[in-house]
């Protein structure tokens, strides 16, 4: 047999390798997604919103409703705030709203325009029976859709409680790899995931007061959410939805922001992840800070002296 025959045999060999080995990792993984469905029936209620199923999570009473709205490709919003709510439920009435592509929601691939996004949380609260105003509490990338929320419709919201949540200039410099996001899409459709050590261990199952079935019902939750199509479309918008934020000006309401170290996947040094929001809130007159020594997700890490500081507040105003 020539070289070039040898060769070409190798090389079809490999291909047929790498083939059986993802065929098998895909086989795997529906196998799991089965065995894991009654993990990922839905903690809260499902409602309609434009013709798709979004996950609402309602928890306590009282006359003010505290809306946490989750950051970026955080897969379980229900499980990922839970630490926290927990401590403010029995004063508040509490929701969480899953958008498209998280949690227990629909992975719907459409636009993720800012008012398309803030549409579909307006709607989902609405068919949950809850009305405004509200008191939002964003994490991360949310926060642009907070402040919009209090320049387009300001009668319903009352006050913003910032969780490390984002304000336009972060989306200045900041560097989102649309290619890595969709392999990520890949990886996590094929089963790959599932392979790589820890992987699913996130902030809230390994710092926050989760129980050990919600630690699996997160992890269940985080095998189908990863990177989905809806999330890459929230990224790929993220920019434009920025500046049409800073378009608006800097609301004037109460806002109180608790700001991490910027550790935990902000791309940002200490000091400028820091300053940013700082410089921002100086612009607000009923505007506070709180600085924290702990990661991005700061409700994982700081739930309880969050949770008396959101108290303080809310009692202040």
């Amino acid at each position: 047999m020539s070289k070039s025959k040898k060769a070409v045999r190798a090389v079809c060999i490999v291909i047929i390798a790498i083939f059986a080995l993802l065929l098998t990792t895909y086989i795997n993984h529906q196998i799991q997604l089965n065995r894991e469905a009654e993990l990922r029936s839905p903690l809260g209620q499902m409602v309609e919103v434009d013709g798709h199923d979004m996950s609402v999570y309602v928890e306590g009473t009282g006359g003010t409703t505290l809306v946490f709205m989750s950051g970026g490709g955080t897969c379980s919003p229900i499980l990922d705030f839970k630490s926290l709510y927990s401590l403010l439920s029995d004063r508040y009435q509490i929701a969480v709203v899953e958008k498209f592509g998280y949690g227990f929601s629909d992975v719907v691939d459409k636009d993720r325009g800012i008012d398309s996004i803030l549409e579909d949380t307006r709607a989902a609260l609405s068919a949950s029976g809850l009305a405004a105003p509200y008191v939002l509490c964003p994490h991360s990338m949310s926060g642009l859709e907070a402040l919009y929320w209090a320049r387009k419709y300001p009668d319903e919201v009352s006050a913003i409680i910032g969780l490390d949540m984002a304000v336009p200039e972060y989306y200045d410099s900041m560097d989102i790899n649309i290619p890595l996001m969709r392999i990520a899409g890949w990886a996590a459709n094929m089963g790959v995931t599932r392979f790589i050590p820890g992987i699913s261990d996130s902030d809230a199952i390994k710092h926050g007061a989760l129980s050990e079935e919600e630690k699996e019902i997160y992890k269940a939750v985080f095998y189908s959410r990863t990177a989905t199509a809806t999330m890459i479309n929230e990224m790929e918008g993220v920019k434009e939805n920025a500046d049409k934020v800073d378009s608006m000006g800097v609301p004037q309401l109460p806002i109180l922001l608790f700001v991490s170290d910027g550790s935990g996947g902000t791309g940002f040094d200490k000091d400028t992840w820091r300053r940013i929001p700082i410089e921002y809130i100086s612009q607000v007159d009923e505007g506070e800070y709180i600085e924290l020594d702990c990661p991005h997700y700061v409700h994982d890490y700081e739930y309880k002296a969050i949770s008396e500081n959101i108290l303080s507040f809310l009692l202040k105003h």
